[in-house]
């Protein structure tokens, strides 16, 4: 049965989000960027998380930083700690010390990254362990990092398609025990430790990956997702799961979607059964 929990999300504003560079595939900087429909579908989406019953923090967008709505990428944060981030690519290092700032305001104690990483665009708390992404971003040093930080198992796990660069592109976790993902995205051995560990996960085909599906938001009941990915959809909805279909259209311009956008502030509990929670169909 799906579970559900309340969560707290940080978000910002997309007030100047553009494609000024290209980092992964799927940035052209020849396609400009209509930010006034990103910031609607941003909106969009964060008024999707509050009709759920989820708590938003705002980060401030900083002028310069294009990037900056995808923050997700900012930091690891379980409980009352945080590992920050530490960008590979130097036009995103500034936005580490904002993060890093924002979250100590709200009482967290962030830990200064040695290793590359970038936060929850390859480190996925599944609420048992950490399920961490390398091969493009984010270095295997910083498992190690990841690791003594929360004092949890941390599950590897290697990256391969150069257009799902981070973890959360090509896998989401539903719950604690549930988790979606696109298979030729991982090494030979990384699935094989996903089919052992997570034998009922949903296997997204190559439609719903294209227009990053999995890049998605779970509270452990209602998954908000590319409203384009509408195979993965079904199979959401055949899982048990109530998905809620957004369009992030804009954002994926910069190779982003609905977790991108995303920082989740993890409990360190499991998600409790839900018995009753807020209205299904919120977002839709």
């Amino acid at each position: 049965m799906a579970q559900y929990s309340v969560r707290r999300y940080v978000m910002c504003p997309p007030a100047h989000f553009a494609v000024e560079y290209a980092i992964n595939p799927w940035m052209d900087t020849s396609r400009p960027v209509h930010r006034g429909r990103a910031v609607a579908q941003w909106e969009r989406l964060r008024e999707t998380y509050e009709a759920l019953g989820h708590q938003v923090d705002l980060l401030e967008p900083i002028p310069g930083l294009p990037d900056m709505v995808f923050t997700a990428n900012g930091a690891m944060v379980i409980g009352d700690r945080a590992l920050g981030a530490r960008f590979r690519e130097s036009v995103r290092e500034p936005e580490a010390p904002a993060h890093r700032e924002f979250l100590t305001g709200l009482g967290i104690d962030v830990r200064l990254p040695q290793a590359v990483n970038e936060g929850q665009g390859d480190f996925a708390w599944t609420g048992r362990h950490i399920l961490a992404g390398s091969g493009f971003r984010t270095s295997r040093e910083a498992h190690v990092e990841v690791e003594q930080t929360f004092g949890v198992p941390v599950l590897a796990l290697e990256l391969v398609d150069p257009r799902f660069y981070h973890l959360d592109t090509a896998l989401c976790v539903l719950d604690s025990d549930v988790i979606a993902y696109y298979p030729p995205a991982f090494s030979e051995a990384s699935r094989r430790i996903l089919a052992e560990g997570y034998p009922d996960a949903i296997l997204a085909g190559d439609d719903d990956a294209q227009v990053l599906g999995l890049n998605a938001v779970s509270d452990g009941e209602h998954v908000v997702l590319a409203a384009q990915a509408e195979k993965l959809c079904a199979r959401i909805a055949e899982a048990g799961f109530t998905p809620i279909p957004v369009d992030v259209s804009e954002l994926l311009r910069g190779g982003g979607g609905a977790k991108c956008a995303t920082l989740e502030l993890h409990d360190h509990n499991r998600p409790r059964a839900h018995t009753a929670g807020p209205r299904a169909g919120a977002g839709q």
